[in-house]
C-alpha cells in the first residue's frame, strides 16, 4: 500500500513538471517575464540586433499569446514592468520584428492594453 502511494505521489510531481507551460486560460506574468528577461539589458542599453536568447524568449512568448486573454494579460504585464525600467523606445518598438516574431504589443510602458485582442 505504501509503495502505491509513493508511486502516485511521484506521478503527480512528474505531471506538474511535464505539464505544458501555457495551459492556463491566460498567460501568467511570471511566464511573460521569464520569456523577456534576456531582453532587459538589450532594451535598456543595447543597440543593433537583439541577442539570440532574447529572440528565443520573444518567439516563445509570441507562440504563447495567440488567444485574446493571453494577449491582454501579456500586455498588462509588459506595461507594468516597462514602467519601472527605462527602455529605449526604438528598440522596444522593433523588438518583435527584429526577432522575426509578432507580439501583440511593444515592450513599452505607453502601450494601450484596451486595444489588444
Amino acid at each position: 500500500m505504501m509503495n502505491i502511494m509513493k508511486s502516485v505521489a511521484i506521478i503527480c510531481v512528474l505531471g506538474i513538471f511535464f505539464m505544458p507551460r501555457y495551459s492556463e486560460s491566460a498567460i501568467s506574468c511570471s511566464v511573460v517575464l521569464q520569456d523577456l528577461q534576456p531582453c532587459v539589458s538589450y532594451l535598456t542599453s543595447g543597440s543593433g540586433k537583439p541577442p539570440q536568447t532574447c529572440c528565443d524568449g520573444v518567439q516563445n512568448l509570441a507562440a504563447a499569446t495567440t488567444a485574446s486573454a493571453d494577449k491582454k494579460a501579456a500586455c498588462q504585464c509588459i506595461k507594468s514592468v516597462a514602467s519601472s525600467v527605462t527602455v529605449k523606445p526604438e528598440l522596444a518598438q522593433a523588438l518583435a520584428s527584429n526577432c522575426g516574431a509578432s507580439l501583440p504589443v511593444d515592450a513599452s510602458s505607453t502601450v494601450d492594453c484596451t486595444t489588444v485582442g
